[in-house]
């Protein structure tokens, strides 16, 4: 295999694992040979692709948006929810979990219309910045997953990005940022309705949820969606774990890889205790599970572009 292939992986385990697989299910008449609509793969988004650290981007981008609401309407700092994110109060948005959080994002983003949520996603996109990091988001993606990304499709690989986050606020950026189509990406949703405004038929989001897109509904959204199981996946938690083994499990070959942020120097070093998205579960039964473990701080040689 070329050296240039997956540059920004350093050579160990997971990088071989990853084109001895490759070249096993794309080496015509092999026994491992998957035909080019069978090599589905699905990623998960916060934490695999990007960086989700201290709290994941639709955090930050509810949080926006609630700003903006409680300039218009001060009372809304004294209900709950609302008031836990007004005042950031760690304790009690980490106690409600990534559902909570989506499920006030689901409560300020109510009564827009789809193409004006987009707009108005790709607005901040373009120059919301980790507080910490100093950089845009879209600018904390990960160089060896984009690598990854490419390279699987070159090989005939349909990616698609199953994950916890709003659907709507990933395909406002996926396209540009991964290279991976808006139609190719599963997340969490609200409950739409149909109207007419203006003589134009519109998509308006109601305040509730419609499908939380974590654990055991991955793989339920991944057979309503895409139609076949995967043949690989890459996550990060144990919201991804149900994922991993749908996708591990099937017959012929397959390759379920589990990112472990181990590397604090270079991002941030985390696991079990992150509450919003822990990773505990699958990282002590990867062995048994027959999940690869990469290790950020080993397997890559770079994190985020210069």
């Amino acid at each position: 295999m070329p050296s240039a292939e997956l540059s920004s992986w350093n050579n160990g385990p997971a990088k071989t694992a990853i084109l001895d697989f490759v070249a096993r299910v794309t080496s015509e008449g092999g026994p491992d040979h998957v035909p080019p609509a069978d090599r589905i793969a699905t990623f998960d988004n916060d934490g695999t692709l990007w960086c989700e650290q201290p709290l994941q981007v639709q955090f930050s981008f509810a949080q926006h948006r609630l700003n903006d609401m409680v300039a218009r309407d001060p009372s809304l700092a004294e209900r709950q929810p609302f008031k836990a994110y007004v005042e950031k109060d760690m304790a009690a948005i980490k106690a409600a979990g990534m559902r909570g959080l989506f499920e006030v994002g689901a409560a300020v983003h109510a009564g827009m219309t789809e193409e004006a949520f987009d707009r108005m996603a790709r607005d901040w996109l373009a120059e919301a910045k980790h507080a910490g990091l100093g950089r845009l988001f879209t600018d904390l993606v990960y160089v060896p997953q984009l690598e990854l990304v490419a390279y699987l499709q070159k090989h005939g690989f349909q990616i698609f990005i199953v994950s916890g986050g709003g659907i709507d606020l990933m395909r406002a950026f996926s396209e540009e940022v991964y290279k991976i189509p808006r139609h190719h990406v599963i997340g969490s949703s609200v409950k739409t309705r149909f109207e007419i405004q203006d003589g134009i038929g519109q998509l308006v989001k109601l305040p509730e949820l419609n499908s939380f897109d974590d654990r055991e509904v991955k793989p339920c959204n991944i057979g309503l969606h895409i139609g076949r199981r995967p043949i690989l996946a890459f996550g990060n938690s144990d919201g991804d774990l149900a994922m991993l083994r749908y996708t591990k499990t099937g017959p012929g070959p397959r390759l379920a890889l589990l990112l472990h942020h181990d590397d604090g120097t270079r991002e941030f070093a985390y696991d079990r205790e992150f509450r919003l998205s822990p990773l505990a579960e699958a990282l002590d039964n990867a062995p048994q599970y027959g999940i690869d473990i990469v290790s950020m701080k080993r397997d890559w040689a770079e994190v985020f572009a210069p």
